[in-house]
């Protein structure tokens, strides 16, 4: 995932580690800016567009889940991540009431904040991209209509597409030459991810391939643990 650019909203009163996340954030290629307590938060926020909001819990004048709440008023979809010194399963439970992506109790690694940041923006940026309303794709000597649900091969007559089949094929269309996540799929499709949705699946991928397989340069190709990628191959950079 490319963090180049995207812009962390940081709100934190410690002035010491505020500065020593920061600069963390920063050396690995994200625009940060600090705010020092909650009312100073929300100012920034109203006045600039982020991509994530890192929230402390307890600061003066206005905490952690109060700035929650008002951001979440004026942005639904905005990732936010809490910090906080205390372990309490109430705030906990509280900070998710409000709207958090994730929760990480002080003292924690920095590297696993880094790991939890890049994963909430993955998975916001491939949500988005499932949610898009293109319904028409050219996939190699392919046309797939899925609000029709027909797969048409140059002037053949159209393949009519199972429910299943289309999702799944007008998924990997949204994600064309790149990976498709598994869970992506899983979860937006068949609305859960375990043993049994997975496998079924997998013999829609199946399906899939044997359709396609009538233009050599379009593969699915299985991508192990992580995915599948549709491939137009003349269209590709390995």
């Amino acid at each position: 995932m490319e963090t180049v650019n995207k812009k962390i909203l940081l709100v934190e009163d410690d002035p010491n580690f505020g500065t020593v996340l920061k600069d963390y954030l920063q050396m690995n290629d994200f625009d940060v800016v600090h705010a020092k307590n909650g009312m100073e938060g929300f100012e920034k926020f109203k006045k600039d567009n982020y991509d994530l909001c890192i929230l402390d819990v307890m600061m003066p004048y206005k905490d952690g889940f109060t700035l929650a709440k008002e951001i979440r008023e004026k942005d639904q979809e905005i990732p936010i991540i809490f910090l906080t010194a205390k372990a309490m399963k109430e705030d906990v439970l509280r900070g998710y009431k409000v709207g958090a992506d994730d929760y990480l109790n002080k003292p924690f690694d920095s590297e696993v904040l880094l790991m939890k940041i890049k994963a909430i923006m993955q998975r916001k940026g491939t949500d988005s991209i499932a949610d898009s309303k293109e319904f028409e794709f050219q996939i190699g000597n392919f046309h797939l209509n899925s609000k029709l649900r027909f797969l048409t091969l140059d002037s053949q007559d159209p393949i009519k597409l199972s429910p299943k089949e289309n999702e799944l094929l007008r998924l990997l269309a949204l994600h064309l030459n790149d990976l498709m996540p598994r869970e992506l799929a899983l979860t937006k499709i068949w609305r859960d991810d375990n043993y049994f949705t997975s496998r079924s699946m997998d013999v829609y991928i199946a399906k899939l391939r044997k359709y396609l397989k009538a233009d050599d340069n379009v593969e699915i190709v299985n991508i192990h643990g992580e995915g599948f990628r549709l491939l137009v191959k003349d269209q590709v950079d390995y």
